[in-house]
């Protein structure tokens, strides 16, 4: 294969013909660091050529892993994509791991090399040394018997002669977090990855005028789909945030003329208790803004629709997905809030019920498209349960209305019973969500001496709001069906999040059966 076809079907080359059309236009400002790095596309071909060439200079093979445990900066961006270049498949790490999870994906995943920013995870050297992983590079700090990232890339062989990989060859590794037992390894292959952002441009196109902010950690797919695969293959420019902090992500948003951005639900509930500030500044440039990665209100929509006044759109997509799977109609119809919008016009969903029959309007969502994962890696028993004739079993229940537009009702493993009710927690969420000063909230059970389980909730509430976790607990009642209602709420200044951004739904209720234990009668 020549290759500029070698190239085409290598996500490692998605930005090529942007550096081609505009070599000299920015593809990334990183804020992690001051001043602040503005990379050209003609720089970002040079550098991903050069981790490619460095890394096949120290021995790591197509198709080998490469972990990389790595913040939000330029680094991530580069590492990621050139490693493609070279066919080594990157396994991006949540730098908030415990050294157990680490050692963990380390090992399942047979990774022969490390690219590490120490600073983000304080187990991950220890355990890169204590497994003996022959290929090992620092990020910033010199550390005895590790590389220095800086100066051998900028050594290295600007000009890569892309290798020979097929369609099915795997992108990158990425783990899922997951509920319960060990992250779960997702292979995602290059031509799977490459349908889903030549659909995306085809059907949504961004342009070189388009710039969006990333602020949600890179290795998570909200900042990843959401941001960067979509602008550096249109060649638009990505700014990246190292972390998500309220009142900078907003001034960044303003100050850096952003078209778009996107964020989890909880983002922008902290954003919103910043109202004063978002009025004092101007956004002259954006466009829209999503949010994504975990369920949203109609009336958070709303409230952010009403503070920044640009559309607002719900995203859905899980990692086993690979691609996104619902979105806009390619119409033009208005997606309704609360929806996470149609199907895709290239892909395939369908419900199924509890029974294992197709539903026209509730059930788990199944789909079907290049994108979605060949299987679990090194778990066939998983990929039996999961994975039937190409169908991906998500695990979702959605609800899809007479005009095809999908809304989310929760996960088949978060519905629980309580004295013969089936309780949603979003639901619950939901209408919590609808009093007026409620900004977020996560609903979790606990035990109960006669129902088994009932649910409780953290509240999160505006800043001039003042709330009793009576009145909120009395509203629910009053508005929804009364055994759903939280027998406990507790207001709090942030709820926990996990390291994708999501309410800790699992931390959280770890943290309210050790507060509240079992509840009795009285509280039925």
């Amino acid at each position: 294969m020549d290759p500029r076809g070698r190239r085409h079907g290598n996500l490692g080359y998605f930005s090529q013909e942007a550096a081609r059309d505009n070599p000299d236009s920015t593809a990334v400002i990183d804020l992690s660091r001051t001043p602040a790095r503005t990379v050209t596309y003609r720089e970002l071909e040079r550098r991903l050529d050069q981790v490619a060439s460095l890394l096949t200079t120290a021995g790591i093979r197509p198709g080998e892993r490469l972990a990389m445990c790595i913040g939000n900066r330029f680094e991530f961006v580069e590492v990621m994509f050139g490693m493609m270049r070279a066919g080594i498949v990157p396994v991006p790490l949540n730098t908030r791991l415990s050294g157990d999870v680490i050692s963990y994906i380390l090992s399942d995943s047979g990774s022969r090399g490390v690219i590490v920013e120490p600073a983000t995870n304080r187990f991950m050297t220890g355990i890169v040394e204590e497994l003996a992983i022959p290929v090992r590079f620092s990020l910033d700090l010199q550390l005895p018997g590790w590389n220095a990232w800086e100066p051998h890339v900028t050594a290295a062989e600007p000009g890569f002669d892309a290798v020979d990989i097929d369609g099915d060859h795997l992108a990158f590794l990425p783990y899922t977090s997951g509920s319960t037992g060990h992250p779960k390894g997702v292979p995602l292959t290059h031509r799977g990855q490459l349908w889903w952002i030549r659909t995306v441009q085809r059907h949504w196109p961004s342009s070189a005028n388009s710039r969006a902010l990333a602020a949600m950690p890179l290795y998570h797919k909200n900042a990843m789909a959401g941001a960067v695969k979509p602008m550096l293959h249109a060649g638009g420019s990505v700014v990246i945030l190292p972390d998500f902090e309220p009142e900078r992500f907003i001034r960044t948003l303003s100050s850096y003329g952003c078209t778009r951005a996107g964020g989890v639900p909880a983002a922008f509930s902290m954003m919103l208790r910043h109202r004063d500030l978002i009025d004092r500044l101007e956004f002259p440039k954006l466009e829209s803004l999503m949010v994504g990665s975990a369920p949203v209100t109609r009336e958070l929509a709303e409230q952010i629709e009403d503070a920044f006044g640009v559309p607002v759109s719900e995203s859905y997509g899980l990692t086993e997905g690979g691609p996104v799977m619902l979105g806009p109609p390619t119409d033009g119809r208005a997606i309704p809030h609360g929806s996470c919008g149609v199907a895709w016009p290239d892909g395939e969903v369908r419900l199924v019920g509890a029974n294992g029959v197709d539903d026209p309007a509730d059930g788990e969502l199944w789909v079907r498209n290049p994108g979605v994962t060949p299987g679990y890696y090194n778990l066939p028993e998983l990929n039996g349960e999961r994975l039937v004739d190409g169908w991906l079993r998500t695990g979702d229940l959605f609800h899809r209305d007479a005009d095809g537009f999908f809304y989310f009702r929760g996960r088949t493993d978060d519905m629980f019973n309580s004295g013969g009710e089936n309780i949603y927690p979003k639901e619950v969420e939901n209408l919590l969500l609808s009093h007026p000063s409620v900004v977020d909230a996560c609903v979790v059970p606990v035990a109960h001496s006669v129902k088994g389980q009932v649910p409780v909730a953290l509240v999160m509430v505006t800043r001039d709001a003042s709330p009793s976790p009576e009145e909120l607990r009395t509203y629910c009642l009053e508005y929804g069906p009364p055994y759903a209602h939280p027998r406990r709420v507790e207001i709090v200044e942030r709820i926990p999040l996990n390291g994708a951004g999501k309410n800790d739904r699992t931390a959280i209720a770890r943290m309210m059966a050790k507060r509240h234990g079992t509840l009795g009668p009285a509280t039925a």
